[in-house]
């Protein structure tokens, strides 16, 4: 009996295993399109795995509320950091602690 129990118990936890590293991030529907500074200066295009800033396109990836960047030649990561999102409108805090302000 013992044998059985400790055997599911290894199943268990390798299926636990196995699901979470074959999650994948979903990407945030809200957050892809095209979008456009408040004083249109500013372009902003995010795609599922692009984020293109006046025309540089990088990958990038979310955690939480941040979208972290590659960034050749400076640290492996820029963060931008989103203070607001819905539909119509999003606020970005930039690497430089500027707050700009896009629309659709």
């Amino acid at each position: 009996m013992k044998t059985y129990t400790l055997t599911f118990i290894r199943v268990a936890c390798a299926c636990m295993l196995l699901t979470a590293a074959c999650h994948k991030n979903e990407p945030n529907k809200k957050l892809q399109g095209n979008w456009k500074s408040k004083d249109s200066i500013t372009s902003l295009k995010i795609t599922d795995k692009q984020f293109t800033l006046d025309n540089e396109a990088e990958d990038y990836f979310l955690k939480g509320d941040t979208i972290f960047t590659s960034f050749e030649g400076n640290l492996p990561y820029t963060k931008f950091v989103i203070q607001k999102l819905d539909e119509k409108q999003l606020n970005l805090l930039f690497p430089d602690s500027v707050a700009v302000e896009f629309s659709r």
